[in-house]
């Protein structure tokens, strides 16, 4: 019987009860400890760390970056997952490979490739300087190893209710008379919201917390090149741990905020699945393989 288990109800207590503590020894303890730090001198000295030059312009450094790799990654990852869910086409597992590319490289090393492919030694980076186009250790740099590391989130979580959901509606909207942009706009993408949401709130968690591609490229440039977790590295050693702490805790905010997002928008993904059971043969939604 489904849900039957002999276990002792002690040995099922006990489970839960380690399975906590360890959580609250990994993740609670550590986050109590950069709220107490970050208070500690008191709530002016807390908004003192934040309202300093250098660390508001990290904050719109970085809020500028996610923005931009956010907006590119959607239009990129929903086109790449249109692409490879509805069609067949030559070169498709080579597409597939490209966009799992920066899940296999550290980034770090992605961003050594970058300062490779656009520093002084390389041909492009002699063009590049010749042209005065600066795209190392400035902004464009950091906006293209943002991109790079976030590249998949997106694609990711849309190519599976694509390749799920099939293309029988978009057949039946053409036949009836639709425009390929009306068939996009009424059927497909309705279809896949709740993954393009759900790909957007992780490509922007990812793009505001990135550090090892961007501090390879950024220079780390104070009130220049710095993004928060650059500022927050900076501020710990130069012996400003309260300061640190405080920027951190924008950084816990963040968190919080996504891991709410996060739950509402599995919420209803499963309250859609439900209401779109009945009307499948095998009671499963199309999308459930999502």
């Amino acid at each position: 019987m489904k849900g039957r288990t002999d276990t002792p109800w002690w040995v099922r207590y006990l489970v839960f009860l380690m399975a906590m503590g360890l959580a609250g020894v990994i993740l609670l303890v550590p986050l109590a400890n950069v709220l107490f730090r970050a208070f500690s001198g008191g709530l002016g000295a807390y908004f003192g760390a934040l309202a300093d030059p250098d660390t508001v312009h990290a904050v719109f450094l970085t809020l500028f970056v996610a923005v931009v790799s956010v907006v590119f990654n959607t239009v990129f990852g929903v086109a790449a997952a249109w692409a490879i869910g509805k069609y067949s086409f030559r070169g498709k597992a080579l597409l597939v490979t490209l966009i799992d590319l920066p899940f296999s490289v550290s980034p770090v090393i992605s961003g050594l490739i970058f300062v490779l492919l656009f520093g002084a030694p390389s041909a492009l980076g002699r063009w590049l300087d010749g042209h005065n186009v600066q795209i190392l250790f400035a902004t464009p740099g950091i906006v293209v190893a943002t991109l790079f590391v976030t590249f998949p989130f997106v694609a990711r979580e849309v190519l599976p209710i694509m390749e799920a959901t099939g293309t029988d509606q978009e057949e039946a909207a053409l036949t009836l008379g639709a425009s390929p942009w009306q068939t996009f706009r009424h059927v497909t993408l309705p279809t896949v919201k709740w993954g393009v949401i759900y790909g957007v709130l992780l490509c922007t968690a990812r793009a505001i917390g990135e550090f090892g591609a961007v501090a390879v490229v950024s220079g780390k440039i104070a009130g220049k090149t710095d993004t928060m977790s650059l500022r927050v590295e900076k501020l710990y050693q130069e012996y400003q741990g309260r300061a640190a702490f405080a920027v951190a805790t924008l950084f816990l905010g963040l968190a919080v905020v996504t891991l709410v997002l996060k739950s509402a928008v599995e919420w209803r993904v499963k309250r859609a699945l439900r209401e779109a059971a009945p009307s499948t043969g095998s009671g499963q939604a199309p999308s459930e393989a999502a």
